[in-house]
């Protein structure tokens, strides 16, 4: 079972995070003289606090409950759920280094068509928090409605289980994938060079949240562009950052609001 988090460490983590990219940002900024204690920022602390709490602890529980059809039709007892993780089949009997190499490559896909979906419908006033900041750095990253997070997780897990591939491959992932994504969000002008078209870097996501009409809707992949070259999403042009970022939505700029919003605004498609 997973430890706990605590506000000690989530306190140490939120130090050490904010030094080094307080320095990687002076160094390589893509947004060069934007404040660090930059709009939104107090709303994004709080977040740093909220979601260890009640997100990540939300979120788990609900992704067991979607797996319980893929249990019974294993023949997996329920007392013991956390057996459907273990794999099963032909793909569960891989090894889990190759297992892991799949997982990425499928849950990358995967998420980036959930990605897509967000961007519309009922679905996009919840994604909206998380475009919503305005100035864009590190920190901005932890700016996601618990509901757009359940979702999108379960939607990622469900189909991996399901296959059969066995959770325990994907272990090695679970302290990098956090970072990566805080790394893309950071105000930082790195593309990557030569391997931009094969790296989500900062400067590929950050045309993502520009609010501007040429990087609306692009660059949706979370580690491998290629999903966005196949599928005519990518933009990253050489030689620019983008510079102006949020929506036109009517988003509240605190926790609370921002927990309430989607639900005023979100309707069913007619």
């Amino acid at each position: 079972m997973r430890d706990m988090p605590t506000l000690q460490n989530i306190a140490i983590g939120f130090l050490i995070l904010s030094v080094a990219f307080f320095v990687l940002q002076k160094l390589f900024p893509s947004v060069p003289g934007q404040r660090t204690f930059r709009r939104g920022f107090l709303t994004d602390v709080v977040y740093w606090l909220f979601t260890p709490f009640v997100t990540r602890l939300i979120t788990p529980l609900a992704v067991a409950i979607a797996l319980i059809p893929i249990a019974l039709a294993n023949g997996i007892d329920l007392h013991n759920l956390k057996d459907v993780t273990k794999g099963h089949g032909v793909i569960g009997a891989q090894p889990l280094w190759q297992q892991a190499i799949e997982i990425f490559l499928i849950g990358d896909f995967i998420g980036y068509w959930q990605h897509r979906w967000f961007h519309g419908g009922w679905r996009w006033p919840f994604h909206a928090v998380h475009h919503s900041s305005q100035d864009l750095d590190w920190l901005s990253s932890v700016r996601l409605h618990p509901v757009n997070d359940i979702i999108a997780r379960i939607v990622q897990a469900v189909p991996i289980v399901a296959l059969g591939f066995n959770a325990a491959a994907v272990a090695a992932f679970s302290a990098f994938i956090p970072i990566y994504a805080i790394t893309l969000h950071a105000n930082l002008n790195w593309s990557y060079g030569p391997f931009r078209y094969l790296i989500a870097s900062p400067a590929f996501h950050r045309w993502h949240h520009t609010s501007a009409e040429e990087g609306k809707d692009r660059n949706f992949a979370g580690f491998f562009p290629i999903w966005d070259l196949l599928f005519g999403t990518f933009y990253m042009p050489k030689g620019e950052q983008p510079q102006v970022f949020g929506v036109d939505d009517p988003v509240p700029r605190g926790l609370i609001g921002q927990m309430i919003y989607p639900f005023r605004r979100a309707k069913p498609e007619g």
